[in-house]
């Protein structure tokens, strides 16, 4: 679909077709070539494409042997980036060649004003130019090219920059003083003292590569209880990387975190008991729930209003269901349930049921609600299943660790608040879409120049916030299209290949929107689940048992992999979801008897 163009761009083309741009700056004598592997004849060094969107190919090509291509998919403009070093208050010229449909050519962070040209069609080679000066105190500058939504892939090729090289880069020096802060049973700060030159810096775990972050601290997080961890750090410019710093070791404490509420059993299954309505799978009472199912999520708690925040639960009523218990019978079951070592939670949302925090009233409000249900049934904690447009991030809301959107921050607060009200034994569960959570591999919120759909990884944050207090994240992998693994290719759902993938994203961490700086950490194997439908009748991307144990083998033995190659193996990964236990009795039980047969180990 065409999205509406930028009027500045519209006009920077008007401009260039007009013969206008002789205004840009004029290459003096003293210039150089600024840009590195600007005709890409050694492959992609130098240049960094978001989502994985750009390859080098043969042909055609403008000039050499080799041109870029880059490809957008979905919102991702496939926008392919180098930074270079330049002078204060200096004329730049920049160049290069390109073929194809809406194909953009700029620099920013120049200090004054960035610029861009583009072309709208451009169906053999055609050249691009524009210029800038320099700020007072600009000493980088980020060239970029990117093409645009919807359309196909395009090409680039000798990408020039004229102008005064900036002073060389010398290497930063290794930092010093890296030291760990007080740990927690899952996390570990770390901070060190800034190094001069540095514009990043590298933080390694174990003599291994954990993240890469432009401030001078981080916070190890998925980490086990009790348990010693050794860190380095490393001082990173465009020259180069440091030597890695004097190890620190730190060790977590003990306690659950991460797995609060407790008394799960290794291996669990979760499922969904449509409580408050009745449809083509019937209703099933409390008391008639198999042993087989660990953890009973209520389906649902909905809100008397999309943004009151008053969540509202009731059994269903006769005339729909018309085997339904009754209220005290149900209470009674909950309580058997409880005694034979099942969790029983409110679930607050699902399709119909939208939330939306967007103020402290709201937020208030949903916290004695919720709290009202919670202690009116006895439950065991809540399980968050907000879908639809319950989550989405305001235009800025960049970084999914420190979160602006007023839906988000209201959400984690309530969440945070009925933790410290009901304490150690609140189970807390979540159940996102892949669009919420995987998709923020490629894509956050409005994106960096807006247009993208802002709920894309909208949950991110709000499972970050609270990882420590989660027990199980079982993000729904079905009703989903496909999502780009961190293979960088696109999975479907259905199959044992799209579970390995999504599963894989979630306990090894992702770069959010492609941005190593930002760094969505791993989870730990207990924490996670995975969520399929327990019919064909139930929900798209229904998997048959046999593709759900190779998905198990896979991610607990490293057997049955098929094409997908994980980041590791988990044998405590803590088991599967399912929508739902009504649709599961509906299929013969088929989807809990796999689970109850199948071998761990």
């Amino acid at each position: 679909m065409d999205r509406t163009r930028p009027l500045t761009l519209l006009l920077a083309g008007v401009l260039a077709a007009g013969g206008l741009v002789s205004l840009t700056p004029v290459a003096q004598a003293a210039d150089s070539e600024l840009a590195r592997n600007g005709g890409f004849e050694s492959g992609l060094d130098g240049w960094s494409c978001t989502a994985g969107s750009g390859v080098v190919v043969s042909s055609p090509v403008h000039g050499g042997t080799k041109a870029l291509q880059a490809t957008p998919a979905g919102s991702d403009q496939a926008r392919c980036s180098q930074t270079v070093t330049v002078k204060p208050n200096s004329a730049y010229t920049l160049s290069g060649w390109v073929r194809g449909s809406y194909v953009y050519l700029g620099a920013s962070g120049t200090g004054t004003t960035d610029v861009s040209t583009w072309t709208q069609s451009a169906p053999d080679w055609q050249k691009l130019t524009t210029g800038f000066t320099t700020g007072a105190s600009t000493t980088s500058v980020t060239l970029y090219t990117h093409g645009w939504y919807g359309t196909g892939a395009y090409l680039a090729d000798d990408l020039s920059l004229m102008g005064p090289g900036g002073d060389p880069v010398q290497t930063p020096a290794t930092p010093t003083g890296l030291a760990a802060g007080s740990p927690t049973s899952t996390s570990i700060p770390l901070t060190w003292p800034a190094v001069s030159g540095a514009t990043s810096y590298k933080v390694y775990r174990g003599g291994t590569l954990a993240a890469t972050v432009t401030g001078t601290s981080y916070t190890a997080t998925g980490l086990a209880p009790s348990t010693s961890y050794t860190f380095q750090v490393s001082a990173v410019n465009s020259a180069g990387e440091s030597a890695k710093s004097t190890a620190v070791t730190a060790t977590t404490t003990s306690g659950g975190g991460g797995n609060p509420g407790g008394g799960l059993p290794a291996h669990a299954l979760v499922g969904y008991l449509h409580a408050s309505f009745a449809n083509g799978s019937g209703y099933t009472r409390m008391a008639d729930v198999p042993d087989s199912w660990d953890v009973i999520n209520l389906a649902f708690g909905e809100p008397t209003s999309v943004t009151s925040g008053d969540i509202r639960f009731s059994l269903c009523p006769a005339t729909e269901c018309p085997n339904v218990e009754s209220a005290a019978d149900f209470k009674t079951a909950i309580k058997a349930k409880q005694a034979a070592g099942k969790k029983v939670l409110i679930s607050i949302g699902g399709q119909n049921g939208q939330v939306q925090l967007s103020t402290t009233a709201a937020r208030d409000t949903f916290v004695s609600s919720v709290s009202k249900i919670i202690d009116e049934y006895g439950l065991d904690g809540l399980d968050i299943d907000f879908e639809g447009h319950s989550l989405s991030l305001q235009t800025g809301d960049t970084d999914f660790r420190n979160p602006t959107s007023p839906v988000i921050v209201n959400l984690i607060s309530a969440v945070k608040s009925l933790k410290a009200k009901y304490g150690s034994g609140f189970v807390l569960t979540m159940a996102p879409e892949t669009f919420f959570v995987q998709l923020g591999y490629q894509f956050y919120g409005s994106g960096q120049w807006g247009g993208q759909d802002p709920r894309a990884g909208a949950y991110l944050p709000v499972i970050h916030a609270l990882r420590d207090d989660l027990t199980l994240l079982h993000v729904q992998d079905y009703n989903s299209g496909p999502i780009m693994g961190l293979d960088n290719q696109y999975h479907s759902m259905g199959g044992a290949d799209f579970h390995i993938a999504m599963t894989d994203m979630l306990l090894t961490g992702f770069p959010v929107a492609g941005n190593t700086d930002r760094v969505f950490p791993a989870l730990r194997p207990e924490q996670v689940a995975i969520g399929l439908p327990a019919s064909t009748q139930a929900g798209n991307g229904h998997t048959t048992p046999s593709e759900v144990n190779k998905a198990l083998d896979c991610l607990t033995k490293k057997t049955n992999c098929g094409t997908y190659q994980t980041h590791g193996t988990w044998p405590a990964l803590r088991g599967l979801m399912t929508w739902s236990i009504n649709w599961d009795r509906f299929n013969a039980w088929e989807f809990s008897r796999n689970f109850d047969a199948y071998r761990w180990s």
